[in-house]
């Protein structure tokens, strides 16, 4: 079997050639232009199909000098749950209007984040969806004046008014802090993500707002950021608890965090109490208790922002805040 490396795709010209005609003849009947004649077509198209030869519908739009039928998402890594269900949340939303979604992955650097948008509007997307990496979008600013219209998801927009679909970061964070303090918990750690992204300051500040409120110091030692993957998340976790007076409760800050402190917890005979920023698969089978929100519904919002753009709406900047509740499944009950 020919590696895929090796696999040649065939040629209009081929198709030209296999059915008898002229390369403008194949090409007028492949696009069903007017005034070829129904045999013709049918011949054309019979030989495409025994090549395995396909229209490229984006270039002919574009040749047209139309848009074309696409969107597109700037996320992290799709890998995430949170960013998988958010792109599957806009493409449910973006598929009922006609439109397609394409994606790419910004790995948190704002560097290609702006190459990606450079090179989805070369693509004549007609709106642009962006989790935004870097904390400037200027210039952006720039491009919405040429008419594509940007659609912010997670993190606000700064330096340009556009829409927005926000999740209510503090005041889920605020919720844990309580929720922990009621357990009779003071030594509270938090294991929060990258300080410098939007919603991580805004967890830190609710988070910090609840202790504030009660009154309570005693979690300032175990703070932790920069803490951006499983496997640093469950490292810094295993450092709290071998300190001499370790934490009775934890709080991460995201899904990937969570994931980490479960492992580092799986083997503590007496662990502390935890609570996660974000649902998970599983949260409920282990007994995970989390500050939740509709991901979901975050991408769908997203995607009906930017359909009514491109179907003309011209207003002023709009910003969505999906709620957040705590569901209490018994791992932030635990008593220190």
């Amino acid at each position: 079997m020919p590696s895929e490396s090796t696999v040649r795709r065939p040629t209009l010209t081929e198709v030209a050639a296999l059915a008898g005609v002229s390369l403008k003849t194949a090409s007028r009947a492949l696009n069903r232009e007017p005034n070829v004649a129904p045999s013709t077509g049918r011949r054309v198209q019979d030989a495409a199909d025994s090549l395995g030869y396909r229209l490229n519908g984006i270039a002919r739009e574009l040749r047209r000098g139309a848009t074309s039928a696409l969107v597109g998402l700037v996320s992290g890594d799709l890998a995430n749950p949170f960013y998988s269900a958010v792109a599957s949340g806009i493409e449910r939303e973006l598929r009922q209007h006609g439109l397609l979604l394409i994606t790419a992955n910004n790995d948190e650097d704002a560097e290609l984040e702006r190459s990606l948008v450079d090179a989805f509007l070369e693509r004549r997307v007609r709106a642009l969806l962006v989790i935004p990496s870097g904390d400037d979008h200027e210039y952006l600013a720039i491009e919405g004046n040429r008419g594509v219209p940007f659609v912010f998801l997670d993190r606000p927009p700064d330096g340009l008014a556009a829409d927005a679909v926000l999740i209510d970061n503090a005041g889920g964070a605020r919720s844990a802090g309580e929720h922990l303090l009621a357990g009779g918990h003071r030594r509270i750690a938090m294991v929060a993500d990258l300080a410098r992204m939007a919603p991580q300051r805004s967890r830190i500040d609710g988070f910090v707002s609840a202790m504030t409120s009660f009154g309570n110091t005693l979690w300032e030692p175990y703070l932790r950021t920069e803490v951006h993957d499983v496997r640093h998340a469950e490292r810094t976790v295993r450092d709290l608890l071998l300190l001499e007076t370790p934490p009775t409760a934890i709080f991460t800050t995201n899904n990937r965090l969570t994931t980490g402190a479960l492992r580092a917890l799986r083997d503590v005979v007496r662990p502390p109490a935890l609570v996660g920023f974000d649902d998970f698969d599983l949260a409920d089978v282990l007994g995970t208790t989390v500050v939740a929100h509709d991901m979901g519904a975050i991408g769908r919002e997203a995607a009906r922002l930017a359909y009514e753009r491109i179907s003309g709406h011209t207003g002023p900047a709009r910003t969505i805040v999906i709620s957040t509740s705590l569901i209490a499944r018994g791992s932030g009950e635990r008593t220190g």
